[in-house]
């Protein structure tokens, strides 16, 4: 049987305090996107480039990507009362809009079962869908399409 002593006890405490020392020192030097600027300044906001315009639909790079939004939705209403997205979207509209269909898809509760409008999880669509930009990648990756998709 062990004895539990107050070594036990107080070396494994003094080692995680130390560990908590040295990330507190270095906690306002993260580098990240943002840069080496330390987390209580706040950076001046990125501009966001106009989506690329008039390019048609994008190819999708993955399966069950959602499709990325060929225009600009900047100013678009979209909260608890509203969804501007389903005034062109909507199967309602979509075809004298001249837009493609929400999928059938955002009609369905987490249960599989069809709604007669679009599931509260699917109504807010940015956070899903994107616009396309020609925005550069944040992170150099070497990321390829599936192959069935190419």
């Amino acid at each position: 049987m062990m004895t539990i002593t107050a070594r036990h006890v107080i070396a494994p405490l003094l080692l995680a305090l130390s560990g908590l020392a040295v990330a507190a020192s270095d906690a306002g030097n993260l580098g990240a996107l943002r840069g080496h600027m330390a987390l209580e300044q706040d950076p001046a906001p990125a501009r966001i480039e106009d989506p690329l315009k008039d390019q048609g639909i994008q190819d999708r790079e993955y399966i069950h990507q959602p499709p990325l939004i060929p225009h600009q939705v900047r100013d678009y209403e979209v909260d608890l009362k509203v969804n501007q997205c389903l005034s062109c979207h909507g199967w309602k509209n979509a075809a004298s809009r001249n837009a493609p269909r929400v999928s059938p898809t955002h009609y369905e509760n987490r249960d599989g079962l069809t709604l007669s409008d679009i599931s509260p999880r699917r109504y807010f669509c940015q956070q899903c869908h994107v616009p396309q930009t020609g925005a550069a990648p944040l992170v150099e990756n070497t990321f390829t399409p599936v192959e069935s998709l190419r």
